[in-house]
């Protein structure tokens, strides 16, 4: 009899075919399974950031593997499934490749003003004059909060558009030759764009908050491509309508799939629906790095990638 996998909402059907080759799959939510479907599940196939808590973990006395599509965790109470002796495993590097080539177009949207000028355009107002010019990316400094596998990926695209690159992390990364930044504040004054790529845990919440972002400065640009918990969300919308930043580029949100409508009445932000990690080659890999642990979980073997 086939291993019997939890599937959380919203995988696309191809997936889900995939997986139903080999595992046996109940889709709805745990609390509508039978006693007998809930002691029966042995993994959870879940997104990183999709509440896996410890009523979960007690409603399913044989989950042994929480299986996490994509690069975080953030939404697994890791101390809880550990305490039951559950695996946390993740797919980081699936997304990098994608989230940095967003990361970079936001940046480059942002900074040359792009949507402004294809307003300006479409507004008939072309023909009354032209916009001012702006400073090219060259001219800029780029500070990257999170050099992981993302953020790292975010520098070498930089690099060629010759932006002078520098980052903060937990601590200096050995053999990277951009300047470290000992603390996030000091990292938004010395940067004119913030971009923030870091892994969201508990203790990075809110973590750019009103101080980093004045210290970024009225010249400054946010770029948000980690998780919306990162920004203290209130203290970036004031920033933005007090004119203490220039702008932002948010691909993810606090609360998402819900974004305040100060935020989108905003022409100086660029709003995305949490799409960095969002290309069809990020797909296949977070897929094959999801089906690969989950055989290892079930053969006895080691998994890749655990919390």
């Amino acid at each position: 009899m086939p291993e019997t996998l939890l599937l959380a909402a919203g995988f696309a059907e191809d997936f889900k075919r995939e997986l139903a080759r080999t595992y046996r799959l109940l889709d709805q939510p745990w609390h509508q399974l039978s006693t007998e479907e809930r002691a029966q599940v042995r993994a959870f196939v879940t997104f990183g950031h999709s509440k896996a808590d410890l009523s979960l973990m007690e409603a399913l006395p044989n989950l042994g593997l929480i299986c996490c599509y994509g690069s975080g965790y953030d939404g697994v109470d890791v101390g809880a499934a550990a305490a039951r002796g559950i695996v946390v495993a993740y797919s980081p590097g699936a997304n990098a490749a994608s989230v940095a080539d967003f990361a970079m177009g936001l940046i480059i949207a942002g900074v040359r003003q792009i949507l402004v000028a294809d307003r300006f355009v479409r507004e008939g107002r072309w023909k009354a004059g032209k916009l001012a010019p702006v400073r090219g990316l060259s001219e800029r400094k780029l500070g990257i909060y999170g050099l992981g596998n993302i953020g790292a990926g975010i520098a070498a695209r930089a690099a060629p558009f010759e932006m002078e690159i520098g980052y903060h992390g937990r601590q200096r990364r050995e053999g990277v030759a951009h300047a470290y930044h000992a603390d996030l504040v000091s990292l938004a004054a010395w940067a004119d764009v913030l971009v923030v790529s870091v892994r969201a845990d508990d203790g990075n919440r809110h973590s750019v908050d009103a101080g980093v972002l004045a210290a970024l400065g009225p010249e400054g640009y946010l770029v948000n491509v980690a998780r919306g918990s990162v920004v203290d969300q209130a203290a970036l919308i004031a920033a933005l309508k007090q004119g203490t930043i220039a702008g932002a580029g948010l691909d993810v949100f606090e609360g998402e799939p819900d974004v305040p409508e100060e935020l989108i009445a905003m022409q100086q932000v660029i709003l995305a629906p949490h799409i960095g990690a969002g290309s069809l080659s990020a797909h296949r890999a977070r897929q094959t790095l999801v089906l690969a642990n989950l055989e290892a979980f079930f053969t006895g073997k080691t998994l890749r990638d655990v919390a």
